[in-house]
Order: C-alpha cells, then structure tokens, then sequence
C-alpha cells in the first residue's frame, strides 16, 4: 500500500476514524443495519495500545488507520496513558465489550492480567485479536500480529559480540515484569550472547527501569554508579529505557565510550545514532504492524480464515545503513497527532 501524505491523512482522518468517546454505529445486538436499506452496517473495530503517549503508539495508531480505510471498517482507539497502568487498560477493554463493538485489537500491558478481560470478550461473542506484545494464553484470540521479538534480542546481542570483538562484559536494563515483548527482546539477547559469545561477561540483568523515562533514567543512573567503570556494552529494549539510559551515560560524560544498543525509534534517538552515542538500534514496523492487526481483523469478521501467528519483521540499523530508504522509513515512521 502506498504511504499517505500528512496532509491527505488530515482529511481522510477526520471522516474514518471514530473518536473513542463516541458510541459505535450499531444498536445494542449488533444486528441492526446502519446503513440505507439492504446494506450491511460498518464493522466496529477497537483497538487498545499499551499507552497512547510514546512515539512508538501514535505510529501504531496511523498504521491502524490506514488499516481502517482499507478494510473498510470503523476504528475506535484508546488506551491508558501510561503503560504501567494495567487496571487503566482492563477497564478500556471492558468499556469496549459493554459498548458490543464488534472486534478488538489489544496490545497487552501484562501477558497474564489481560487474560481473563479477552475471556470476558469471546464470553460476549466479541473476538480479540492481540499485536505487539502475547498473552501467555493463546486459546481465547483470533491471531497474533507482532514483531519477533526474540529474534530481534538475537540480533542485538550479535551486533553486540561484533561491536566488541567476542570479549567485554555488558548489562541489561530490562522494561518491566509482564511485558511480554520486551521479555522476549531480553531473553533473545541473553541467549544469543550467552551461547554465542562465550567470552562477554554479564554483570546486570536483573534490574528493571520501570514505564516511564524518569524511572528508567533513575535505575540506569544506579546502574552506572555500580558498574560504570567495568561495563563495555549496554542493552535496552525499548524506546523509554534506551532514551532513560542515554540520559544516564550522558551525565556521566559515557555517552558513545560504552557500546550501546537499544530498541526502537524516536527523533532523539535518530540524533543519538548519528551522532555516534547509540550504536545500533533494533527497529520494527509498528505502522505496518497496526495495519495488519486491523485488517486481519476484519477478515476474520466476515468469516475469513486468519493465520494464528503474523511476524511483521524486525531490522538492525546503524550509523552505517542509517540513510538508506528502507532505515529512514523504519526510523521515522508516520505517526498520528491528534
């Protein structure tokens, strides 16, 4: 599919998509035509981000209006502001089965908390579809759309034994406990390091920086008064913690001494990586991913057969490969402002 225009976004935006204040286009039973007479009303699709806030979520909402437009269906979003608020993202999810949407597309905050709200949902007859980030229980959704996220810790861990030539010791900072995509990054990394590259010591990978970048700049700064004069590499597996950390290594006068490697994109990061102080960050597709959740969606609404599992890709970019189109897209992906 061709890439929107900002400004032909704006129009199209406004007749499309359904602010999540306002009620769905259907009656109660979600039998009812809306339409004239002998058409079938629009499929209601809501879609519920782990926080709305991140750069990350809001190329993750014009990726999934973009799907919207060319499945044909009515898109509701909202989400909890910040990632840390579980319950917040529970009750979005049950806000939406009272309102009988029709589908749901759910990036879980928690790969266990979020399992008994998508029971509730398929209780109600109303299918959920997760991306981004699993749930430890599969059997309740329709399919899964997401990043490999273990493979891309794998990759970051051997551009990691490539930055320093087999031998150093490095830390992990990970996000937070119940986050299953970024588990899946730290783990992908630990293992690949570890059974790759023998020599590289692990000092840290246990500590957690939490859901906002003040946090994680807090426990990236105790990090770094620990082990900052023995660690030759870092590893962080998402846009908050890489931005906490890079703040942190900076302070210090660290920044672009210590090889260092995050997860996703964001203007400052995009200037940290030209300017040498992050060496490599590991990019997905979240437009491309939102698109596919959504119109993967509503394929199995009208009775399609859907593929359990979607991988959407993931990618390593460099200072080196950083101005190729392929890189300048993942690393500036369109986003949605409202």
């Amino acid at each position: 599919m061709h890439r929107i225009s900002w400004s032909f976004g704006c129009c199209w935006l406004l007749l499309c998509v359904g602010c999540a204040d306002s009620p769905p286009n259907n009656d109660p039973d979600r039998a009812a035509p809306s339409g004239p007479a002998g058409q079938a009303r629009k499929l209601v699709i809501a879609m519920v981000p782990k926080a709305t806030t991140h750069e990350f979520w809001k190329s993750v909402r014009a990726g999934a209006v973009r799907g919207s437009k060319a499945a044909n269906v009515e898109l509701l979003w909202k989400g909890p502001l910040s990632e840390s608020d579980r319950e917040g993202q529970i009750n979005v999810v049950q806000d939406f089965i009272t309102r009988r949407v029709d589908g749901i597309c759910l990036a879980p905050l928690d790969s266990r908390a979020l399992v008994s709200v998508v029971r509730e949902a398929k209780g109600e007859k109303i299918p959920t579809l997760v991306f981004d980030s699993g749930l430890d229980d599969t059997s309740e959704i329709v399919s899964t759309v997401a990043t490999d996220n273990f493979h891309g810790g794998e990759i970051a861990a051997r551009e990691m034994g490539r930055l320093l030539e087999g031998k150093g010791s490095v830390l992990v900072l990970r996000y937070t406990p119940g986050s299953e995509s970024t588990n899946q990054r730290e783990d992908g990394f630990l293992h690949a390091l570890r059974g790759e590259f023998p020599e590289i010591t692990i000092l840290s990978q246990d500590e957690y920086a939490g859901a906002t970048a003040e946090s994680a700049l807090d426990k990236s700064q105790q990090l770094l008064v620990k082990y900052g004069d023995k660690v030759q590499g870092i590893f962080t597996p998402c846009e908050h913690v890489t931005l906490g950390m890079l703040r942190a290594l900076q302070e210090r006068e660290l920044a672009g001494k210590i090889k260092f490697l995050g997860f996703d994109s964001s203007p400052r990061l995009v200037d940290a990586l030209r300017e040498g102080t992050v060496d490599g960050l590991v990019l997905q597709d979240p437009v491309h991913m939102a698109e596919l959740a959504v119109i993967t969606m509503a394929a199995h609404l009208r009775g399609e057969k859907v593929e359990p599992r979607i991988a959407t890709g993931e990618n390593l970019v460099t200072r080196e490969n950083m101005d190729s189109p392929e890189m300048r897209r993942l690393l500036k992906p369109e986003t949605y402002e409202d």
